[in-house]
């Protein structure tokens, strides 16, 4: 086996993606998994000035996490930042389950998940989808 060269690493397509379907929406969407740059900046967005989970910045967690993964065929974000409050007012249970498939395709754990939502100041128990 050859070791890969940084051409190939960088050019290898390793984004995930899965279509969900959504029967309470009328259709599917898809889901991508984050790059790395783009976990290190949803986890970032979660802090407060002190390098602490934010109960502020915790408001629709799922919403959050899911405008950044919610794409189109062409592989463009569906949902700007913009977007976040009005998309966490969606069903919960949906949003809960596309959280899911978001969380699993960008290699986050239910452990991490856990170390922003249940370690922060205001004990959000993560099944809140808006504050």
């Amino acid at each position: 086996m050859a070791l890969l060269s940084k051409d190939a690493i960088l050019a290898a397509n390793d984004r995930p993606t899965e279509d969900v379907e959504v029967p309470e929406w009328g259709g599917t969407v898809r889901v991508r998994g984050l790059s790395g740059a783009e976990r290190d900046a949803f986890e970032s967005s979660l802090l407060g000035p002190d390098g602490k989970p934010s109960p502020t910045r915790l408001a629709n967690f799922r919403a959050r996490l899911l405008a950044r993964t919610l794409v189109d065929e062409a592989g463009n974000r569906l949902f700007s930042d913009n977007d976040i409050k009005a998309l966490g007012e969606k069903s919960g249970e949906v949003l809960s389950r596309l959280f899911d498939v978001a969380q699993r395709l960008s290699g986050m754990t239910r452990k991490d998940v856990e170390a922003y939502v249940g370690n922060s100041d205001g004990g959000q128990n993560g099944g809140s989808t808006s504050a």
